[in-house]
């Protein structure tokens, strides 16, 4: 099983750091995956200037840990990451990173 790691956090967070911390020491990585979702400044049609995301502990994490689960049974993945912000964000701010590593090909080891 791919190993999952979920942040619930209301800090920023550095995507190069995040990524270089799930790729160390593993040298079968040949593919690294990342998706970043931020806040945008309007929303059907709507001017955002400022929002606040809340979460139930326990209950986030476990929803987005049956994502990543989902994904481990469909996909190869050797490690996968999810940190997901709470708090007030402004547009711009960096909201959701989803970090996956795999093999670019099949393994043949």
């Amino acid at each position: 099983m791919a190993q999952a790691l979920i942040r619930v956090q209301e800090n920023d967070f550095d995507i190069s750091a995040e990524i270089a911390a799930l790729r160390k020491g593993d040298p079968r990585v040949g593919a690294v995956v990342a998706f970043l979702g931020t806040v945008r400044d309007l929303n059907d049609g709507s001017q955002v200037k400022e929002m606040s995301l809340e979460h139930y502990p326990g209950m986030t994490e476990k929803a987005l840990q049956e994502i990543l689960d989902q994904a481990a049974e469909r996909w190869d993945i050797y490690k996968s990451l999810v940190i997901h912000r709470v708090g007030p964000l402004l547009p711009e701010d960096q909201i959701v990173l989803v970090v996956v590593t795999s093999a670019d090909r099949k393994s043949t080891r």
